[in-house]
């Protein structure tokens, strides 16, 4: 039987999962799955059948990194995580060379999810959810204003980048942190308003950040199965639970706010939306659409959301599908050999 071709570019360390959930689906379908990252260590790369180093190179040195590895190694299909925006305005190049991408290819949808402050703007037109109150800004002036407005306003405030990924760059301001005390503890995400300001003010000019208020409830991840037309199949409301503790709910208002997101947006095969309460109200943190960090916990449901993409970008059909919620899971490490040979050159 001849094995469909998968390809993962550089991915998180999770991806190994992901890898191993499509080699081991619930139809038997055969896949021989190939990995390039810059790291030769990367826990992903063990559960790739080829490996291979890719260079360290942006635009469109990238892009035809990508094209020729699929040339050379005959790809079905692309998985693509880093440089996604860049690969998405190029999937005819792919294509070309009979590759199918999966991946959102609404270039201007994906320019506005890879900048946060722009996607939030999206949704308060469209008001199908709520999202915290926030202010753009870029120099440290424009930071001392936001953080005035939104004390004022009875919140309390971080902040990260608009075009940040995951928890990179995110900070509390806490005011009333003790330095001494943190350096005998763990690594904190918080930060004084002064010693913030001071390091602002060293610059004339800064990324844009976003300020924003702190949102004090749970935080879930709703992690979410669309076909090629953006059609919702399947969606995981996923809590955090205290550590590593995540728990599967059956949340009737974050499901219908998948549900609002997919008619809205139409974000094919996998997205993750990332939600936190403030008092009863959910409100946004982001999209991502693609596979999220944690999505392996979500599987628990019974959904296996990785396979499932690929089937549906494959052109397959994926029938009816019932998570199952009231799931408390967790993860644990597992200790791996690593295969120190498993990298190759091109």
């Amino acid at each position: 039987m001849t094995k469909t071709r998968i390809y993962f570019n550089r991915w998180f360390s999770v991806a190994y999962h992901y890898m191993n959930m499509i080699r081991n689906n619930e139809d038997g379908m055969q896949f021989e799955i190939y990995g390039t990252h810059s790291d030769p260590n990367n826990m992903a790369l063990q559960a790739c059948d080829h490996a291979e180093l890719e260079p360290k190179v942006t635009g469109k040195e990238y892009i035809d990194f990508c094209v020729d590895f699929c040339r050379r190694h005959q790809i079905d299909l692309f998985i693509p995580r880093l440089h996604m925006l860049d690969i998405s305005r190029n999937t005819h190049l792919f294509e070309e060379v009979g590759t199918k991408v999966l991946v959102c290819r609404d270039i201007e949808l994906m320019e506005k999810l890879m900048e946060k402050d722009h996607f939030y703007e999206s949704v308060r037109e469209l008001g199908i959810m709520s999202i915290p109150d926030y202010f753009t800004v870029s120099n440290a002036s424009q930071f001392k204003h936001a953080y005035e407005a939104l004390t004022n306003a009875g919140h309390e405030v971080c902040f990260k980048p608009c075009n940040g990924e995951g928890g990179m760059g995110f900070r509390v301001i806490d005011n009333s942190r003790n330095p001494l005390e943190e350096l005998s503890g763990h690594t904190q995400n918080r930060i004084s308003f002064e010693d913030a300001f001071r390091a602002f003010s060293s610059v004339e000019s800064f990324p844009n950040l976003m300020v924003m208020e702190r949102l004090q409830g749970y935080e879930y991840s709703i992690d979410c199965l669309a076909d090629s037309e953006g059609n919702l199949l399947a969606a995981v409301p996923r809590r955090k639970a205290g550590g590593r503790l995540r728990k599967l709910e059956q949340n009737a208002d974050l499901l219908n706010i998948a549900s609002e997101v997919a008619s809205a947006y139409r974000i094919p095969y996998n997205f993750n939306i990332q939600m936190k309460y403030q008092n009863e109200t959910p409100k946004l943190l982001e999209i991502n659409p693609r596979m999220s960090g944690g999505l392996h916990v979500s599987c628990l449901s019974g959904i296996n959301f990785p396979y499932l993409a690929v089937k549906l970008a494959l052109g397959y059909e994926v029938g009816p599908l019932n998570p199952q919620y009231g799931i408390l899971g967790s993860h644990v490490e597992q200790p791996l050999i690593m295969d120190e040979q498993k990298v190759r050159s091109h």
